[in-house]
């Protein structure tokens, strides 16, 4: 049965609605129109650090109330745990988080100080490492998880994003964290974030649809939130207010075949006909 109700957006943060957590002209304006005419607006991101209610409150502080609608990279690497298997992050407190809300079990986290024997205890039976963002990772820390996943633990990444955009330029991301335990390890990870499908299926789940035709993702990369929206089936529209270009979103489009480019926020907004 199709939805008949206005298409759901699924909206990136970096590069859509802020830079470095500063709004871009217009996101707050097109946010509340959007929702104003029935359309649901969730925050899909692959930021795996932050819990969700700190990323809720930095959308508060720029007036988009976003209670229950930021959905992360954490909370898809979650989706593919089982109640009650042991866990060992490597990663923030947006994992920890992630990992309780589904009844698993935080045996252990790679920077947590405890000492070789220690640890070698508590990860004797571990049934998954998870992956993200954080900056206490190092030697030790992809010794120990490398361990684990040899061991028979399922390596999971919670986004494979090599490098993370800051104010002052980037630096590693979540996805160098990652393949340096792969390669210790290995193992081929599993990828939860967008633009893979366990971030489709946490939006299904948040969404209660499962035909996500009627979506539209927005995003300022074709590489993470366009193939996302090329994997759950969504139209997908590239906006210009991050790091791509008129010249490079015209070759993109051509080369995908994706719906839209938008200047920013609020021109998905217009086209949409909400917003003058």
């Amino acid at each position: 049965m199709k939805n008949s109700s206005p298409a759901p957006i699924l909206c990136d943060l970096d590069g859509v609605v802020w830079l470095s957590h500063e709004p871009i002209a217009g996101s707050v304006e097109a946010i509340a129109a959007l929702r104003e005419a029935g359309h649901r607006v969730l925050f899909v991101t692959n930021n795996s650090y932050a819990k969700v209610a700190s990323q809720e409150e930095t959308l508060a502080a720029l007036g988009i109330p976003a209670v229950g609608d930021v959905l992360t990279s954490s909370g898809a690497a979650a989706t593919l745990l089982k109640a009650g298997q042991r866990v060992l992050v490597a990663g923030g407190p947006g994992v920890v988080e992630a990992v309780e809300s589904v009844g698993a079990i935080v045996a252990g986290r790679t920077d947590d100080g405890s000492t070789q024997s220690e640890q070698e205890i508590s990860d004797a039976n571990i049934d998954a490492v998870i992956v993200g963002f954080h900056h206490t990772f190092n030697f030790e820390s992809m010794r120990r998880a490398s361990a684990a996943v040899r061991s028979g633990a399922i390596l999971i990444g919670t986004n494979d994003d090599a490098t993370y955009p800051t104010s002052t330029g980037v630096i590693p991301g979540g996805g160098s964290i990652l393949a340096a335990i792969a390669t210790a390890s290995g193992v081929s990870p599993v990828v939860a974030g967008k633009p893979n499908a366990p971030m489709g299926e946490l939006v299904r789940r948040e969404l209660k649809l499962r035909d996500l035709d009627s979506c539209w993702m927005i995003g300022d990369r074709y590489s993470t939130d366009g193939a996302f929206a090329k994997t759950i089936g969504a139209k997908f529209a590239l906006a210009l207010s991050g790091v791509v270009d008129q010249n490079e979103a015209t070759k993109l489009q051509a080369q995908h075949k994706f719906a839209l480019v938008v200047k920013d926020l609020m021109g998905l907004a217009k086209h949409l006909g909400v917003a003058n």
